[in-house]
């Protein structure tokens, strides 16, 4: 099976250049893959560089060194070495990011934001606004709130309108930064579900998740990243 992610060897370090260009070395040697259908969770002590790694898949932080291989559109991108416009394209149709905040333009009412990703694609409004409404009714979002933005609800709220959001499109590769923090049980189960979907779909994800019994549920493989933990 080719897989859809395939790391070897990235490295990050931060320059502060602030405070006389110290460098402060966070991840090196980072080497896997993730397979279609495959969930890889990253774990490790807060510090380790598990956010660190999962933005540098994205293209968010640049590699100092090493390969990020990521499958788009039927060829293998490294990501490591990709141009700003490559970037955006494999962000605009081939990987999902699901952060722990919703980052909304102010005043766009919650229907709005989660169909978002799906209207961007050309999916038409009223369609995108129906795949919405399913996944906000799932993750037990009232729809009289729909209307409303999403700046106005509580965070755990806000995190299930994020997952809609993150969910809602057919990406291929989906990036997961502690999707369940802030939710009730009921609402984890949901997430669980959601992830179960994708899998059978064949997206390839990887994931943070801190909660042990979610990391068991929704793992296939769990790497360490303290094995890439960089010498200060």
């Amino acid at each position: 099976m080719t897989p859809m992610i395939e790391i070897s060897h990235a490295e990050k370090t931060f320059t502060m250049h602030l405070q006389g260009g110290i460098e402060l070395p966070v991840v090196r040697g980072v080497s896997f893959h993730v397979d279609a259908g495959e969930c890889v969770v990253l774990s490790g002590p807060s510090g380790a560089g598990k956010s660190s790694i999962l933005k540098m898949i994205y293209g968010n932080y640049r590699c100092d060194g090493g390969r990020i291989g990521i499958r788009h559109q039927g060829a293998v991108i490294d990501l490591a070495r990709a141009e700003p416009r490559q970037v955006l394209g494999v962000r605009r149709s081939t990987i999902g990011y699901v952060s722990q905040f919703l980052r909304a333009v102010p005043r766009v009412p919650t229907i709005d934001v989660v169909a978002e990703p799906l209207i961007a694609n050309g999916v038409a409004r009223e369609e995108a606004r129906e795949c919405a409404g399913r996944l906000l009714r799932r993750l037990n979002i009232p729809e009289r709130l729909w209307r409303l933005p999403p700046s106005t609800f509580s965070g755990g709220e806000q995190q299930r309108v994020n997952i809609a959001h993150g969910f809602i499109s057919e990406y291929p590769i989906l990036l997961l930064d502690e999707p369940t923090a802030s939710l009730d049980a009921a609402n984890r189960s949901v997430v669980v579900e959601l992830i179960e979907e994708k899998k059978r779909k064949g997206v390839a994800m990887v994931a943070i998740v801190h909660d042990d019994e979610i990391r068991q549920l929704i793992a296939d493989r769990i790497i360490d990243v303290t094995a890439f933990a960089a010498a200060a």
